[in-house]
């Protein structure tokens, strides 16, 4: 269910940035996002036992949560930039090789070793990536030395190292997390990212807003948000779960790139599909072997 939530808010956002100012869009996402969340806040226990209850915490709990906040608007700001002047045939199989950062990921932090079916998946996701470096040259895209497409590998590779810090923030102490709750992490770095923006859009984007691309205003930012908090509402509730691995979590929240795949070929009607479906073919293929081999 993340998943395909998550291909939707990827297709809606890229509409909400269809000529429009990134920063101010990211702010009213941030805002819209804050607002979902903070009824169940300022509910306290009298939700206690429900779904929806947060947990309240001192210091000691919400600066985890603070550097959160940091991280994913660090990969938001990179993934709208790269978004906005990318097609999302492009920028989707580019997020869909963020499985194989967290696996990497985990391989250098955690120490885990891969075995001859993740090895296979990570070569696969390399030849997609080399594969989609030559469908985006068509379009006049060079991997090498564009700068929008090195925003959405950064982007990506800051989403990889936010998938790994969730699972040590919401892992239970004695198995050396921090043993946060779920709907705590969601809610209130949704309220941090929103103060991170509303300070960045007055202090950089409003002093020099008339000499930048013009702000409108676009439903489907109400879309992204809504969305988008589905997508992780069901994320993190399933890493909550006991025993629930990243490395699996995070490959099939990353099946989205099949729904965004179709809204691009099907809404904003991009280029080279064919060649781009091989690609992503090779991307889901190489997600596959990592799912066997983490089994």
């Amino acid at each position: 269910m993340s998943a395909a939530l998550l291909g939707c808010y990827d297709s809606f956002k890229k509409q909400a940035l269809k000529g429009n100012a990134v920063i101010p869009v990211l702010f009213l996402n941030t805002l819209f996002s804050s607002m979902i969340f903070l009824p169940f806040i300022l509910m306290g226990d009298s939700i206690d036992g429900s779904i929806f209850h947060v947990a309240s915490g001192g210091w000691e709990m919400h600066k985890y949560i603070v550097l959160k906040a940091v991280i994913v608007l660090s990969s938001w700001i990179l993934g709208y930039f790269g978004m906005k002047h990318l097609p999302l045939t492009i920028v989707g199989p580019i997020n869909a090789t963020r499985p194989v950062m967290v696996l990497v990921g985990a391989l250098l932090v955690f120490g885990e070793r891969l075995n001859a079916w993740q090895w296979v998946g990570v070569l696969l996701a390399v030849a997609s990536f080399l594969m989609l470096s030559r469908s985006g040259k068509k379009e006049g895209i060079d991997f090498k030395h564009d700068h929008w497409i090195y925003m959405i590998v950064g982007s990506a590779a800051l989403g990889a190292v936010s998938g790994l810090y969730d699972k040590y923030l919401m892992a239970p102490v004695e198995s050396g997390g921090v043993g946060l709750d779920r709907m705590m992490v969601q809610s209130w770095y949704n309220l941090y990212q929103c103060v991170m923006m509303g300070a960045m859009l007055l202090l950089l984007w409003w002093p020099k807003h008339e000499q930048t691309t013009p702000f409108h205003w676009s439903w489907s930012i109400v879309g992204v948000s809504l969305f988008l908090s589905a997508a992780d509402f069901m994320y993190f509730y399933s890493l909550s779960l006991p025993d629930a691995m990243i490395s699996i979590v995070s490959m099939i929240r990353r099946g989205s790139v099949v729904v965004s795949f179709m809204f691009g070929a099907a809404f904003f009607h991009e280029k080279n599909l064919k060649a781009k479906a091989v690609d992503l073919a090779l991307v889901l293929l190489g997600m596959v072997f990592l799912y066997i081999g983490s089994h």
